[in-house]
């Protein structure tokens, strides 16, 4: 069985990739400069990591704050606490030029792949489950279109940064009350 795994060398790592994603981007990020910058050996990361795109996603979801947010009574609430965690996630550096690498067609697959179980469809469970809870407890209407609202809420973080604007400080609290009365809520 061997040994447990040193979660700070873990934690070094992530971070690691995390730094040189910002400043390098994906295609320039390679085991042995992560290595190097968490100051440990390339077999140690290769230990860990399958290849690039697993540790490249895994370094972002290890961002994630989802465990630190359970639901509560209010689903609206939930809802604007879940974009606002989009909003810090996205707003690191070069975090919607990582995503924008997402659409491009040469993309490497595999991280296309990992990109989407990692970070997009939990994010996009998350918001589903908050409007379901919306639904059950009657405060939007029965007959909301989850597919399209779960699009539109994080969708209008992009139209923005496609039209080259800023979105406003308060963007997660508008667009959440903005798909809020688009789906009937109170």
């Amino acid at each position: 069985m061997g040994r447990p795994r040193d979660t700070a060398i873990d934690d070094a790592i992530l971070a690691a990739t995390r730094e040189l994603l910002a400043t390098g981007g994906y295609e320039a990020l390679t085991f042995s400069a992560v290595a190097e910058c968490a100051g440990t050996t390339r077999p140690a990361v290769y230990r860990r990591w399958e290849d690039k795109a697993d540790l490249a996603t895994a370094a972002i979801a290890a961002m994630s704050e989802a465990a630190d947010r359970p639901p509560t009574d209010d689903p609206h609430a939930d809802l604007v606490a879940e974009l606002e965690a989009f909003r810090r996630g996205i707003s690191r550096p070069h975090g919607t030029a990582l995503a924008a690498t997402m659409l491009l067609e040469g993309t490497d697959p595999g991280l296309v792949r990992r990109y989407r179980e990692r970070i997009v469809d939990p994010r996009r469970r998350r918001l589903t489950e908050i409007i379901e809870r919306a639904k059950k407890s009657g405060t939007v209407g029965r007959d909301a279109d989850l597919e399209v609202a779960v699009s539109a809420l994080v969708g209008s973080w992009y139209g923005y940064a496609v039209a080259g604007r800023t979105p406003p400080r308060d963007w997660a609290r508008r667009s959440a009350d903005h798909c809020w009365r688009g789906l009937g809520g109170t």
